[in-house]
């Protein structure tokens, strides 16, 4: 079984290859640094590939897919829950097996946006910053006692359910919404509201959910105005589920106290890469870094042990499962 790894980066090598040995899959694996598109296509070898596996910034369009049907790519296997970059009816019609990883360390995902709400709310990355230069002024450091506020966590799967139980650990109230009720979020202390309702009453906004057409910039200027004042947003999901020049406003205006991302939804151009010597040319991106209130890290939630095991192992018997038994529990094709 031959399987080629696009956007791998050393840790993607590290965890597979220990995982593909230890799990006794014995696969034959190729790393691809660079992101699949219908240009790196041309990297795979014609008829020798089985497997392509992709990453969240990877392009599987119908271009791309037609052209690794030619090369004799059959499984499309995504090392990440979210498959908004798969066309799937192109997949379908091509005969594809298209399986992903539905859940890797929620744990992991839940913990990093706490992170980024911590720091936001009590400046910790400016202390760092200032401390380093002998520089103690407290002045523009002051946060809020997140005891006792009320948090609105938007997306009860197994990531906003991590997030729900970290949030009622410090002591706040918190709402939430989904389409589809988990009795396990109502058990962790987590009310179910409607989502205006949501906006109304949280402190402190956690997004947690999948991204399709139907949600696009659902977080905009309509939401931010039913937001109360001072609110500090965290979206560690997808960033196409916020518009990024209307939270600017919002910030702008003092409708968002803050704003903590580890997701952007133009971070295909960038993220991943070590941009450090380039003219970045996205201005809404550099407007965002820019801004004080903003933190942003470049889609690192995922970035533990547990979770970088839990993908490789799930993503190698997903491939398994197909091959033995010509379907896999994890399709993303019914």
């Amino acid at each position: 079984m031959n399987i080629t790894l696009f956007s791998s980066k050393s840790y993607d090598q590290e965890f597979f290859d220990k995982v593909n040995v230890e799990g006794g899959f014995n696969y034959n694996i190729s790393y691809v640094e660079q992101r699949l598109d219908i240009n790196t296509v041309n990297l795979l070898a014609e008829g020798q590939q089985d497997v392509v596996c992709i990453f969240v910034n990877d392009d599987a369009s119908r271009p791309v897919l037609e052209a690794l049907s030619a090369k004799g790519v059959k499984i499309v296997a995504l090392r990440c829950a979210g498959f908004n970059n798969v066309d799937l009816e192109a997949a379908k019609e091509l005969g594809f097996q298209v399986v992903r990883v539905p859940a890797y360390s929620p744990e992991s995902v839940a913990e990093h946006a706490a992170a980024l709400l911590f720091t936001l709310n009590r400046n910790t990355h400016k202390a760092y910053d200032r401390t380093r230069n002998a520089n103690f002024n407290l002045e523009n450091l002051t946060g809020i006692c997140l005891y006792g506020k009320t948090a609105g966590v938007i997306g009860t799967g197994k990531i906003g359910l991590a997030m729900i139980r970290i949030l009622r650990g410090l002591g706040m109230k918190v709402v939430c919404y989904d389409p589809f009720v988990n009795q396990a979020a109502i058990d962790a202390g987590a009310e179910y509201v409607e989502l205006d309702a949501l906006y109304q009453a949280s402190d402190v906004i956690s997004v947690h959910c999948p991204l399709f057409k139907e949600n696009t910039h659902f977080l905009n200027k309509e939401a931010f105005a039913k937001m109360k004042d001072g609110v500090i947003l965290v979206n560690s999901s997808r960033g196409g589920l916020l518009h990024t020049e209307d939270a600017l406003d919002a910030l702008a205006s003092g409708k968002l106290r803050g704003l903590g991302l580890d997701v952007y939804e133009k971070e295909s151009a960038l993220f991943f890469k070590d941009l450090s010597n380039e003219v970045i040319s996205d201005d809404l991106f550099t407007r965002l870094i820019m801004n004080p209130r903003v933190l942003l890290t470049g889609h690192q939630a995922f970035l533990t042990e547990e979770a970088l095991t839990s993908i490789s192992n799930t993503t190698l018997s997903n491939i398994k499962e197909v091959v033995e038994t010509g379907k896999a529990t994890n399709t993303v094709l019914n």
